[in-house]
């Protein structure tokens, strides 16, 4: 492959996985007008993100078969047809309830981007290139929290929240536009693979039962759990209890998502020297530390604006080197069935991510308590996941990388 289609490759797949997470974060700073907008409250306006969550983390399931069954493109450009009319129709919401079903319908058309992404990666640049390619996706991806919290602020301020629908609307239609013209499709349909419900059941089982897959799937999603709980409260920690302004919490979030996706770029130098298992060993760590420390200062009440951006600094840095290596290990014993391991990831990972944000919204008490105690518990989880499976699929890499699925 030349270097221009690999980079242009990366760039398009990278704009997919930035989708979802930017219509998560630019409608963030919006919260406070949305409420007075639609005369709710701030918690209820939550109540459209906790759905968003739930429905990007159960249509990860509905489109792994689809992509196996009739190759990577016309389920992607369904699901951004999907993404599309309820954009619009989010852009017209004139009550809570309705924004609550229409952010779940929105996030079910923006997952099959996010599938899509992960089985082309394993598609076009197989397992042993996959945790690079994932790291540079982490650049793209970068755009949405440097970008998009810190643009809802001046959309809101300048123009409305209900622009912000129409920025996410422009947005959709121009990756559609991208996947159409650059990517191929990079699995041919199976005719043979059945979409019946019984055969799909055992082919999520077949992958379940992949003790690399499932290990490391696990050690991600209680890892990036702790990211999704922060996104979740953020908007209360910033603008509630430090009571910065919407443009200024922009900046923040911008500043903070330098630390997951700028740290991230060191990983193909690691990469070098070391293996993923390694890596993983000491970043998830690194994150234990940092999360019990953040929490014991919450708990004392020593935390300070800065002090709390210093700590959440830590911990987005090390989530950087953990998650593209341990998405890469779980997805690597996979060839024929990507599609379905994909979807599985992505389910579980925002899945239990959805429970952190509802943990950090149930126990919200207005201070920090919450946040830090959710990253604190979710990284000593991932960590006691990976040492107690590490053999299993030590087992896995060494003897049978990349045979199963066929």
């Amino acid at each position: 492959m030349d270097k221009r289609k690999y980079y242009t490759y990366i760039l398009v797949l990278g704009s997919l996985t930035a989708l979802g997470p930017f219509s998560i974060d630019m409608y963030l700073p919006g919260f406070e007008d949305i409420a007075k907008s639609l005369e709710t409250s701030v918690s209820n306006v939550g109540l459209s993100l906790a759905s968003y969550f739930v429905g990007i983390s159960l249509g990860q399931l509905l489109y792994g078969p689809l992509l196996d069954r009739h190759g990577r493109k016309k389920p992607l450009y369904a699901g951004l047809a999907v993404y599309i009319v309820s954009t619009v129709i989010c852009m017209r919401a004139q009550n809570i309830n309705v924004l609550i079903v229409l952010r779940f319908i929105q996030a079910v058309g923006s997952c099959a981007a996010q599938v899509t992404a992960m089985a082309m990666v394993r598609d076009l640049f197989g397992p042993k290139e996959s945790a690079k390619v994932l790291s540079l996706l982490l650049l793209v991806l970068g755009a949405s929290p440097m970008i998009a919290p810190t643009a809802g602020g001046y959309i809101v301020v300048t123009w409305g929240w209900r622009a912000i629908f129409l920025v996410l609307l422009i947005l959709g239609v121009v990756i559609l536009l991208l996947s159409i013209l650059f990517l191929p499709n990079s699995y041919p349909a199976d005719e043979g693979f059945s979409l019946r419900p019984g055969p799909i059941v055992r082919n999520f089982i077949s992958v379940l039962a992949v003790p690399q897959f499932l290990i490391y799937v696990f050690v991600m999603a209680l890892a990036f759990s702790g990211l999704l709980a922060y996104v979740a409260g953020s908007p209360v920690i910033f603008m509630g209890i430090f009571h910065v302004g919407k443009q200024t919490y922009g900046w923040i979030f911008a500043f903070l998502a330098v630390a997951f996706i700028g740290l991230s770029q060191f990983n193909g130098l690691l990469l070098k020297r070391y293996t993923s298992q390694q890596v993983i060993r000491v970043t998830l760590t690194g994150q234990v530390v940092v999360g019990l420390v953040f929490w014991g200062f919450a708990m004392a009440g020593w935390l300070s604006l800065g002090v709390t951006i210093a700590f959440l600094f830590l911990f987005l840095g090390f989530l950087g080197f953990t998650n593209p290596n341990a998405a890469a290990i779980a997805m690597a014993p996979f060839s024929k069935n990507a599609g379905t391991a994909s979807s599985l990831l992505g389910c579980l990972q925002l899945g239990i991510g959805a429970l952190a944000s509802a943990a950090v919204s149930a126990a919200a008490d207005g201070t920090v308590r919450p946040v830090a105690g959710v990253i604190a518990v979710s990284s000593v989880l991932a960590l006691g996941v990976l040492f107690l499976g590490r053999k299993r699929a030590v087992v896995m890499e060494e003897g049978e990388l990349g045979q199963l699925g066929h």
